[in-house]
């Protein structure tokens, strides 16, 4: 995509990610969803297909059908990492396997060194989707994942891979460079792991707050996209709105509870209420997905048009009334 400038020239347009920010778009409620993790370390550059190639090349066909299954149904999501810098891959070199679970209240990560990655062809996938750790040594989180795939988009080296140098310079052994994790619009993306918690739209100073919150066993709900084992979009949106409005940081502090659509015939911009308990406090938040009102040009697809969920109403349940939402 190219612009003309006002003398004439051809100029590339802003990648996706810039231009979002540039309009405003608010990465609240689009966190991909991820219950748990297999993440194979792959030095060296990485092709637009560079997950599928290690997957192929690790488990037999009958094993690979069983993790597309699991990935879909139960949110195990393989990933590449590698670690930050120059991506040279050596020949004969260990590689490390990290695998872990994102469940409130069942958060674990572990790890384990494989030669070749056929080794992988009988690792229990199902343990691991499951929650059921013991596959590994126990590693003592958080561990911060930058997604830096510039094949799969450009902006995510571009904004990426500065990003995973300056959280590795400050927090040496934590910080891996991650495989495309959803949302190109959003790099940079920072992935908190076992916490569950992707982030978007950072700069080097947005996520040093974000991992110093995480060491702390906190969330840094600003630029929060949303908690990965949280399915819905709506959930995830309202989960960021009350930890925004009444200042609630811990990890399993906001929980989304359950949801119902809001009655209405505006089938552009559905509205969802959604019931979270913060502590004590059971809260009802309307969360309405405006549909696109700007558009603009960028260099990695079509003309961006962001629709974003928006919080119409946070309401406090009284304790007298029933704890299951009515239609």
């Amino acid at each position: 995509m190219r612009e003309l400038t006002e003398n004439g020239e051809h100029t590339a347009a802003p990648g996706c990610a810039v231009v979002a920010r540039l309009l405003g778009a608010n990465p609240s409620g689009t966190a991909t969803f991820m219950r748990s993790w297999l993440m194979i370390e792959q030095p060296g550059p990485w092709p637009d297909d560079a997950l599928e190639q290690v997957l192929d090349e690790a488990f037999p066909p009958d094993r690979l059908s069983v993790l597309d299954d699991l990935h879909l149904s139960e949110g195990l999501r393989p990933l590449l990492i590698r670690r930050p810098g120059r991506h040279v891959r050596e020949p004969h070199q260990k590689r490390t396997v990290l695998v872990g679970a994102g469940d409130p209240g069942n958060r674990w990560l572990e790890r384990f060194e494989i030669n070749k990655l056929s080794e992988l062809a009988d690792l229990d996938l199902e343990a691991i989707a499951d929650g059921r750790h013991g596959l590994g040594e126990p590693v003592a989180g958080p561990i911060f994942l930058v997604c830096t795939h510039g094949t799969k988009d450009m902006c995510c080296a571009l904004l990426g891979r500065p990003l995973a140098a300056s959280l590795d310079a400050n927090h040496p052994g934590r910080t891996w460079e991650v495989s495309h994790v959803g949302g190109d619009r959003w790099a940079g993306n920072l992935l908190v792991v076992p916490d569950g918690y992707l982030h978007g739209h950072l700069d080097a100073d947005e996520a040093a707050r974000v991992a110093k919150a995480a060491l702390a066993g906190q969330v840094e709900p600003e630029r929060l996209r949303g908690r990965t084992s949280t399915a819905s979009r709506w959930a995830q949106h309202a989960e960021i709105a009350v930890r925004q409005r009444f200042g609630v940081r811990g990890l399993d502090d906001v929980l989304a509870l359950h949801e119902i659509p809001l009655p209405g015939d505006d089938l552009d911009a559905e509205a969802w209420v959604v019931r979270v308990r913060s502590g004590p406090r059971l809260v009802d938040v309307t969360v309405r997905r405006r549909p696109p009102f700007r558009r603009a040009d960028n260099r990695c697809a079509g003309p961006l048009a962001p629709a974003e969920f928006v919080t119409e109403s946070i309401l406090e349940v009284p304790a007298s009334m029933p704890r299951a939402l009515t239609g």
